[in-house]
């Protein structure tokens, strides 16, 4: 257990949403470059919803502006420059400080009874497994449709993934270091052997590369909480990274990117992805925003607030709204049904919005329809 005994920061709200929100390259001026912002961002998320645009795409034009050609993205990935790791698109040179951990897969110690489950599985799927890579060997890279079912076992779930035998395996496969995506995305997805697709460079040792991806992400982030509740995908937690802090008005201590204290602060403008990375942990949004929102995409409509796939409106260092639209690429228009303002916004804050959903529409190539 560490003892930290660097003074405590104590910061206001203010001081705490502007680091996040700087942190976060959603200040201005706005940087220029797509691999700068997956590089301070760390990673950028796949999700194939399109209501707007898919989310990864959405990240980037929200930093980099209508500039932003969602072509590039298509290519770092065919081309290797940025690697999908469950569900995750990262900078291809940052699989170093995963690689150890693929190597003890499923984990140190006593296993879980449900990591222990995925083990027996794939052990009893052997034959299955060796086919893949021999598959995948002579082969790759190759489609999910291409890759042979020989499992003798069949996968067994809680129904949503019932004898989906193949894409079970690719996921321990990834998580064991042995295939890696190798381009396109969803039912497009390519794979191959790892070895084929991420670098080839020294594989950092475990409690080093995990120091390492802490100091990273709450770099990324600005401020985060040290320890909590472990949520699926990427953790919000960094340890002891950072610097210790206290935020006035929120309970508990939180760590600090120290690079962030005292910086001076521009705001903008910006209208977000739901995944969007300032706003992924709802809990830590509540806390430095004080802002009310969910994605309500899987509500009945009559149940819905703010719409199927509202994106929270920033504006300087707070969260202001939801824009409520989708795009009709088939009708050539950006469909806005409604701008919630959590509270009324003034003819600046209008004018800066309006600005960004001109963008958007610009972007989309689409025609802005006020419904």
């Amino acid at each position: 257990m560490s003892h930290d005994v660097r003074e405590v920061h104590r910061l206001s709200r203010r001081d705490a949403r502007r680091i996040a929100v700087r942190a976060q390259l959603l200040d201005q001026p706005r940087p220029t470059d797509l691999f700068e912002v997956v590089r301070r961002l760390t990673l950028l998320q796949v999700d194939p919803i399109k209501a707007v645009a898919p989310s990864a795409d959405l990240v980037l034009w929200s930093r980099l502006g209508s500039s932003y050609d969602p072509q590039e993205l298509s290519d770092a990935v065919d081309e290797h420059a940025l690697v999908e790791l469950e569900g995750l698109l990262r900078p291809a040179d940052d699989l170093v400080l995963y690689r150890a951990e693929m190597q003890v897969w499923p984990g140190v110690g006593e296993l879980r009874d449900w990591e222990e489950e995925q083990v027996e599985w794939v052990e009893a799927n052997t034959a299955c497994r060796l086919d893949i890579l021999d598959r995948l060997r002579s082969d790759g890279p190759l489609l999910l449709r291409e890759l042979p079912d020989t499992c003798v076992v069949p996968w067994k779930s809680s129904g949503w993934n019932d004898n989906k035998n193949v894409q079970r395996m690719l996921i321990f496969l990834v998580r064991s270091g042995e295939v890696a995506v190798a381009g396109g995305t969803g039912l497009r997805r390519l794979w191959d052997l790892a070895e084929r697709v991420y670098p080839d460079d020294p594989v950092v040792p475990l409690e080093e590369a995990g120091r390492e991806r802490n100091e990273r992400r709450l770099r990324a982030l600005g401020i985060a909480r040290s320890r909590g509740q472990l949520m699926p995908g990427e953790p919000n937690l960094v340890a002891d990274a950072g610097e210790p802090a206290v935020i006035d008005g929120v309970r508990g201590e939180w760590r600090v990117d120290p690079a962030q204290l005292g910086q001076p602060f521009r705001g903008r403008a910006a209208l977000l992805a739901p995944l969007d990375r300032l706003i992924h942990d709802r809990g830590r949004m509540a806390d430095l925003f004080e802002f009310d929102y969910q994605l309500e995409m899987y509500k009945p409509a009559a149940a819905r607030h703010w719409g199927y796939y509202a994106l929270p409106v920033l504006y300087g260092d707070r969260l202001v709204g939801k824009l409520d639209a989708k795009a009709d690429h088939k009708d050539g228009v950006l469909r806005v049904f409604a701008l919630h303002e959590d509270e009324p916004f003034t003819p600046a804050m209008s004018q800066a919005v309006q600005a960004e959903i001109d963008d958007l529409a610009r972007w989309l190539q689409l025609e802005v329809d006020w419904v």
